[in-house]
């Protein structure tokens, strides 16, 4: 995935040198849980900066901009959430199809620890792509691109142990996957329970071609 750079502009590092890393991951986590929460266009950098108790000046030693800002929180958001995936997703411990049904879980722990404030950073972001940098279309679609290659295999796995039929298109499924998934996100942040997200998967499973 290509990620959009550019060389700071302005501004410098804190005074005391072992707190640069520290900085820019403090700006990095704030960034990540305040857009999960509120999306990137409605956003802006001095909110983000007064939680995490960072002077604007070491922003731009470390961002040329809001657009480099955000760009990099897709590649850090894509990067947690792979993990995420592969650790159930790739899990032989258990079947494909199971697998799946254990990331659901997992997502909706997570949001309910979070009384169901935060969704996907991604999913966000696709909501409110016309109000975004044109950059981060081409790389909120590579981030969903890796995501579905993700589902793609274990569905695929799901086919060679016999769980769905041989003729399943596990490319579309995977993408439709994704689509149905970002509006059971939304949907449970609206009610504020998990009720849509074990709706979404029940229906997927049932769904699948046997």
């Amino acid at each position: 995935m290509n990620i959009p750079t550019a060389k700071p502009r302005r501004g410098r590092p804190p005074k005391v040198a072992r707190e640069n890393s520290d900085t820019k991951a403090e700006l990095i986590r704030v960034g990540l849980e305040h857009l999960t929460e509120f999306g990137f266009a409605s956003s802006g950098i001095d909110t983000i900066l007064k939680k995490a108790g960072v002077p604007k000046g070491s922003f731009y030693y470390y961002f040329a901009s809001k657009e480099a800002f955000g760009a990099t929180l897709i590649a850090q958001y894509d990067s947690y959430f792979s993990r995420k995936l592969d650790l159930h997703l790739l899990n032989e411990e258990h079947s494909p199809l199971l697998r799946l049904s254990h990331f659901v879980d997992d997502a909706a722990i997570g949001m309910a620890r979070h009384e169901f404030k935060r969704g996907c950073l991604i999913g966000n972001l696709g909501q409110e792509v016309d109000a975004l940098p044109v950059s981060f279309r081409a790389q909120i679609s590579a981030v969903f691109s890796n995501w579905q290659h993700k589902v793609e295999r274990c569905l695929e796995q799901a086919k060679a142990n016999q769980e769905i039929s041989h003729t399943a298109d596990c490319k579309a499924l995977s993408e439709y996957f994704w689509i149905s998934w970002e509006g059971a996100v939304s949907r449970a942040k609206l009610v504020q329970r998990e009720q849509p997200l074990r709706l979404f998967l029940h229906y997927f499973l049932q769904t699948l071609p046997k």
